[in-house]
């Protein structure tokens, strides 16, 4: 039904008391200023509540005003009524139209009640009583508006939920393993030099990352050079190590900083805190990491290939065998087709994980020593695989991406192929020649006896302060 209801006679039209919008909230869609939205300083025309037939529609002018209004959105609440439709006019024509819901306004009191627009629940707008004219003076200053609320406005952050493990589950290539690859250079400890100096300086850190990069590239491991950035570690530091290294007591002293390290400071107990400037190099995959599984019967007696590692700390496959009948593991699985499309293209086969593990070389440390994989413990854990009868998971780098179809069909052979100076001596390894060592069978390397016999020889050298050397350790069969 229609109700209107008519204002006292003013004194004068300017002074007309109306009923006018007051925007609450802003709207999160970029139309807040547009036609379309409902803003402060216009005039309310038509409430519609409710909807159909039984429709309750009141028109301007409002007696009452902005308290009669509230009166009327309570009992509408209490009622279940919440639809509201607002028309209201900008300047002498513009009509422009809300739906919206009646909500209560808790900041403006006990009920008190503003409107909350259907299609966007972030705009809400009240209702003010103001003369006429200052409707219109408002609407005027629009633009001002618009840029006192430009200045005003600040983007709010806060934290979202994130479902961490179902992700590293699913959008890994490696579940629940990162595709980063890195290694940590601790700056070397100095044997002699500069009084005061105990490790060498940060540019003598890089100098080897770089030399560490390049002789692994020049040795076939087809990796490539992504980041290097420094990484503060902290320690503890006495005695004559806390003399000797560059004091940050003050902003003067910054300027030492620029090439140490090693730099000390003082807690608030007096304790001497060192920090050592140590160098992450990232790297990657020329290609990618393929996985291969290496699927094992009852009859196989060996899987068919041999394994190795550079002095760079890189385990790869130095040697596979392939048999009559083609049934070894590593030709089932085209290791061996991998291998000779390696040996090919002047690259290493390069394993870099067994199973979701990485065994790839992972830190340098203060006395030069890589940290890496031991191939001995490595090829028992594959012999391993092997007796139990458990399928083989390894992931290889590969040079190529393109490297990959000769894994969907690999080829078969049953020529023994060994990564050696006889192949190093091919056009295609001629510029690596002078790089690539001559291979030593028990120089950091797992390889079977010529004899055939059941028994391996491993010899490793030193490495830091740790020595591996086996001998005469007995297997079932005699080679992997």
């Amino acid at each position: 039904m229609d109700r209107t209801h008519q204002p006292e006679s003013p004194t004068r039209p300017g002074n007309t008391v109306v009923l006018s919008i007051d925007c609450l909230k802003g709207s999160s869609k970029s139309d807040e200023w547009s036609g379309d939205m409902l803003q402060t300083g216009d005039i309310v025309e038509e409430i519609r509540i409710g909807s159909g037939p039984g429709s309750a529609v009141f028109k301007a002018p409002f007696k009452g005003g902005k308290a009669w209004l509230q009166k009327v959105l309570h009992n509408s609440y209490r009622n279940k009524d919440t639809s509201i439709v607002v028309r209201v006019r900008r300047g002498s024509h513009d009509l422009s139209d809300l739906s919206a819901c009646i909500v209560h306004n808790d900041s403006a009191g006990k009920k008190q009640y503003m409107l909350r627009s259907i299609d966007d629940p972030n705009y809400t707008v009240g209702f003010s009583d103001r003369t006429e004219s200052d409707c219109l003076g408002i609407q005027e200053s629009r633009g001002s508006r618009m840029v006192e609320a430009l200045v005003r406005a600040k983007l709010q952050d806060g934290y979202v939920s994130y479902p961490w493990e179902k992700r590293m589950q699913e959008a890994l290539p490696i579940s629940g393993s990162s595709s980063f690859l890195s290694v940590l250079f601790l700056p070397k400890a100095s044997a002699y030099g500069r009084a005061g100096s105990r490790y060498n300086d940060l540019e003598d850190t890089l100098a080897r990352a770089n030399a560490w990069l390049s002789c692994s590239q020049a040795n076939g491991v087809p990796i490539v050079f992504m980041n290097i950035q420094t990484e503060s570690l902290l320690t503890k530091i006495s005695g004559e190590t806390a003399s000797a290294t560059v004091n940050t007591t003050s902003l003067s002293d910054l300027s030492n900083l620029a090439n140490a390290s090693l730099y000390g400071f003082e807690d608030y107990h007096g304790v001497d805190i060192g920090v050592v400037r140590a160098v992450r190099l990232w790297y990657a995959p020329l290609g990618v990491e393929l996985p291969l599984e290496i699927k094992l019967r009852d009859d196989d007696t060996k899987l068919g290939f041999s394994i190795s590692r550079t002095e760079e700390g890189f385990i790869y496959v130095s040697s596979v065998t392939d048999h009559d009948d083609e049934s070894a593991p590593a030709a089932r699985s085209g290791l061996s087709s991998l291998y000779r499309d390696a040996a090919k293209a002047s690259r290493r086969l390069v394993v870099s994980r067994v199973g979701s593990q990485k065994v790839l070389p992972w830190m340098v440390s203060s006395t030069g020593a890589i940290r890496c994989y031991d191939t001995v413990s490595l090829s028992q854990k594959l012999s391993l695989h092997r007796h139990a009868k458990v399928s083989i998971v390894l992931h290889v780098i590969l040079w190529d991406s393109s490297a990959t179809a000769a894994f969907s069909s690999p080829p078969r052979s049953s020529t023994h192929l060994l990564f050696s100076n006889e192949t190093l001596d091919s056009m295609e390894f001629s510029g690596l020649r002078e790089a690539l060592p001559p291979r030593q069978v028990g120089d950091r390397q797992v390889m079977p006896l010529a004899d055939d016999e059941d028994v391996y020889r491993f010899e490793r050298e030193n490495a830091g302060n740790a020595s591996f050397k086996f001998q005469e350790i007995p297997f079932t069969n005699e080679s992997l």
